[in-house]
Order: structure tokens, then sequence, then C-alpha cells
């Protein structure tokens, strides 16, 4: 198999090359771009690094399609070298729609899927669940903050602990088995926030750890919700959480990106229950028979 297995030793040159693809592109960056989610998800899509002047990881997304994620902008290549990379792959992707337009249509072709789809939303709406829409959620709170009043602390070493006792309860809720989900992932995250650039809170129910959420700046402004996961046992710990951080972070928080649903049926009722300002479709791009 060719191509180098990830290693956090190739976190240089990866971002460097992720973080010039991120910028400029504000609200519609993808969640995609950025080593600390190919890392933590590097055994699910088996993403291995191929180096060389138009540097690439290879990986198999959630259907199984053999990709290629550029690590430069479509325009910079000819179209030999893109044709040239795509030998032995499915597509190259995901592919931002602004990279699209400067393809060959004679040459290539582009598609994408809904269960790729970042789902964006307006921070402002998660302040105070306005309208109809999103009564529910307003709900939800009220109940929470009915039976206890949580105390949020940001996330450190000092609260790891706390966070990693949530994720084993938030398993056994869930009925499931060690290293399903996205267990290894969350774990792995737990422990080397920092070095990953997540952020986020803890909140607790006195000493009782509810539930946390680890979030990663793309853009100014801009966060991936990369991680977040409480308790069922206290309804409304999901809508508080997300209200809590666009209210109480250090730093303005203007979007939040909520990442794809796999098309999985719970993770788009999930998402969607919160009215998505937008979905932020990823292209896949394949030579044209």
């Amino acid at each position: 198999m060719s191509g180098l297995p990830l290693t956090l030793a190739l976190r240089e040159p990866i971002e460097p090359a992720l973080a010039r693809l991120r910028e400029g592109s504000g609200a519609q960056c993808l969640s995609d771009h950025a080593f600390s989610n190919l890392y933590l998800f590097r055994a699910a899509h088996d993403y291995r690094f191929h180096p060389g002047d138009w540097p690439c990881v290879s990986g198999r997304a959630y259907d199984g399609t053999r990709h290629l994620m550029p690590l430069f902008a479509l325009q910079a290549a000819p179209p030999d070298v893109l044709r040239g990379l795509l030998a032995g792959h499915d597509c190259l992707y995901p592919i931002p729609q602004s990279q699209a337009a400067g393809l060959c249509a004679s040459q290539f072709r582009h598609w994408s899927s809904p269960d790729d789809a970042d789902y964006l939303f307006d921070a402002r709406q998660f302040a105070d669940f306005p309208g109809r829409a999103l009564a529910k959620k307003r709900n939800q709170v009220r109940q929470l903050l009915a039976r206890c009043t949580p105390r949020c602390v940001p996330f450190d070493a000092d609260t790891a602990g706390a966070a990693r006792q949530v994720l084993q309860g938030w398993m056994a809720q869930k009925g499931r088995s060690r290293g399903d989900a996205d267990e290894s992932a969350c774990l792995e995250a737990i422990a080397d926030a920092a070095a990953f650039g997540l952020e986020g809170f803890v909140h607790f129910d006195g000493s009782q750890p509810l539930g946390f959420v680890l979030a990663q700046e793309l853009q100014p402004g801009v966060f991936a919700m990369r991680f977040a996961k409480g308790l069922d046992s206290h309804v409304g710990i999901y809508p508080y959480m997300f209200q809590h951080f666009c209210r109480s972070f250090a730093r303005p928080v203007d979007w939040l990106n909520f990442e794809q649903d796999m098309g999985l049926a719970g993770f788009r009722r999930s998402k969607r229950s919160y009215g998505p300002a937008a979905l932020i479709s990823k292209l896949r791009v394949a030579l044209r028979d």
C-alpha cells in the first residue's frame, strides 16, 4: 500500500497546507480541512500521506469510495497532474465548490452527496433559540435549568478526567461496546486537546459531570464542533451546551459547523432539529469516461 500512515510527526507539512486551503473561506470552510480531523479518524478512513510536488492524503469515505484529498488548490495543478493523481482512486474529495469552476468540463466531472455535507449554523440562533421552530430546544433548556444549576468549566487537563467519565457514561447509555462509535478518536482528543487546537467546556451538576464539548476554530469566528457528549439522563444538556458555548466562549463565535451526518438517520434528525442556515457541499471530482 502506497503512502505513509498518518503520525503526529506528519502534522508538518500537512497542517500548513490545509491552513492555506482554509484561508479566506470564512463560514464555507470545510470541516475536513484540519490535521486534527484527519489524524483522529485515521483508522476509520485508512488515511495515508503522499508527499511530493502535489501532496495528497488518500483514504476511504464512509461509503467505501477510495479518494484523494489534495493538499493544494486544484487550480494550481495542470490537468495532466490531476489525471495522474486519479489513477488508482475513485475521485478527488473533498473539494470546495469554489474550486470546481476552474476545472475543464470536458475532462472532469463532479458531484456531491448530501451525506457528506457539513451542517452550518448561525451562532446567534443558539443564544435564545428564537421562534416556533426552535421552541423544543428552549423548553429542553428550561427543563435542565429547572432540575439543576449547571456549573461550566473550561476544558483543560484538570477537567479531562471528567470528560472521560461523561464519554464512558454516554457509551453505556447508548449500549455501545468498547471501541464503538467514535470512542477511540474522542479519547485521543481529550488526551491531547491543546495540541489538536480543541477548546471547549465541561458541564457539571454539583460534582457530577453531565457533558462536554470540544470545538476547533477553522476560521475566525467559525467553529467545528468536533465532539459533543452529554448524558441522556439530563434532558436539555445538548442545547444548553451549544448555547453556553456561543454565549460564553472567550472569543467571538459567529458560526458553528456540526460536520456531516454520514447518511445516518439519527444524526440527520438531530442536526436538522437545530435549523441549519446552510449545508456546505463537498464535491467529488473524477475523470469523465
